[in-house]
């Protein structure tokens, strides 16, 4: 006899006119700042390609039926929202369509879809577009602005209030010694990240999810040529070779005696991402309940210390599992961003993760990282890998900056 199905599962796994369903979900190449394919795009620009992408790839949804449109997105001014909405409107959606950003640091993508769903699960809209937008390239590290101006706050006689502006490498190094990651354990993830990506790569499980983008291109050797128009159609910061042996041999980045290199922490990368999700019914009303591919179920956010801010998904998660009545076990495929390996180890070490059911096709290590679009890429990432592998039940989580975490649940149509 079979044994019975959880009452939790039961339910996460029942579908009723009010889910909310995802019918696209898709992304841009992840490129290398500075150094990549889209050194020389705008965000706004990788933006309105995978928007344009969406509306390509649902021509049966009259886009002035979209509620709202909502990007994450992290380190551009007024976070995106001018050149964002120009962006929209230029990809084709109607000027009736609002817009709007959103910014929850490394997990503002997700953060995106969980408002447009959010809004759909309160009746306020029927139909949105979630997603995000980032170019490292552009915005990272440029700003002449401190990140806090009031000076009581730097002598804040709170070390938590302090520790929120401590650099992200120096909470990796924290997480590493306060619960023994190893060098070699960490060099040893990121090797396999790598690895994993490479082997999706060359067997074409990014293709269905990602838009090609043509851009241009600026010569660093003759800056006064004209630009050369190239079209980037792959992630270009895969390292097909890479090895432990070479992993172990990189200098620490952050601290002289520490464990975290430029290979076992997230790359610094540009992309955009973007997920279509409506309320069940409505797809049935539209005719468009075929190409329903998955639903959003919860999302799940919550604080932890500044100073270990990686250890996020450890405490987000178990909310997440809490508020659905699911278990680890329950979970066929985990999307872990890989903010560096000693916080992603950490997590699924944590919660008894097997880690062959982890970022099965590399994370964020092998394939970058743009801070507003991660979480969408994430998703981007999932659901075809869901279809791949036969799972039903698969969750996306990241730590976030000044210490939280959050975690999303989706299921398989």
């Amino acid at each position: 006899m079979a044994s019975p199905i959880p009452r939790g599962l039961k339910q996460v796994l029942q579908k009723t006119p009010n889910d909310i369903v995802i019918l696209s979900a898709l992304r841009t190449p992840v490129t290398r700042a500075k150094k990549g394919g889209f050194k020389d795009a705008y965000p706004e620009e990788l933006l309105s390609h995978v928007l344009r992408a969406t509306l390509k790839a649902n021509p049966n949804l009259d886009p002035a039926l979209i509620d709202d449109v909502t990007i994450g997105s992290v380190l551009q001014e007024l976070g995106g929202a001018k050149a964002g909405r120009m962006a929209q409107i230029h990809a084709g959606f109607p000027h009736s369509v609002p817009f709007n950003t959103v910014n929850r640091q490394c997990s503002s993508g997700l953060a995106a879809i969980t408002a447009v769903s959010y809004g759909i699960r309160a009746g306020a809209i029927n139909v949105g577009v979630g997603g995000g937008m980032e170019s490292m390239t552009r915005n990272y590290g440029s700003r002449a602005i401190p990140t806090v101006l009031w000076p009581e706050l730097k002598d804040s006689h709170s070390k938590d209030a302090r520790d929120c502006i401590m650099p992200m490498g120096i909470t990796s190094e924290n997480v590493a010694s306060r619960y023994g990651i190893s060098r070699a354990d960490q060099d040893a993830f990121a090797a396999e990240s790598h690895h994993k990506a490479s082997a999706a790569q060359k067997a074409g499980r990014f293709d269905s999810q990602i838009v090609s983008v043509t851009t241009k291109s600026f010569s660093a050797e003759h800056p006064d040529a004209a630009p050369e128009d190239i079209t980037v159609s792959q992630d270009d910061g895969i390292r097909h070779n890479i090895s432990v042996e070479k992993m172990a041999s990189l200098k620490p980045a952050f601290s002289a005696d520490g464990a975290s290199t430029a290979g076992n922490s997230s790359q610094v990368s540009d992309g955009a991402a973007a997920t279509l999700l409506m309320r069940r019914s409505t797809a049935e009303e539209l005719g468009l309940s075929g190409s329903i591919k998955a639903r959003w179920v919860a999302t799940a956010v919550a604080g932890c210390a500044p100073d270990e801010m990686g250890v996020g998904p450890a405490v987000a998660i178990p909310k997440l599992l809490e508020n659905t009545g699911l278990q680890v076990s329950d979970v066929g495929v985990w999307e872990i961003n890989e903010a560096f390996a000693s916080q992603a180890l950490y997590s699924i070490r944590k919660l008894g993760i097997d880690q062959a059911k982890v970022n099965p096709n590399g994370g964020a290590i092998a394939i970058g990282h743009p801070l507003g679009a991660t979480g969408a890429r994430q998703v981007a990432d999932l659901l075809p890998e869901l279809e791949r592998s036969g799972q039903d039940i698969g969750v996306v989580s990241m730590c976030i900056g000044t210490g939280m975490g959050m975690a999303g649940m989706f299921v398989r149509e």
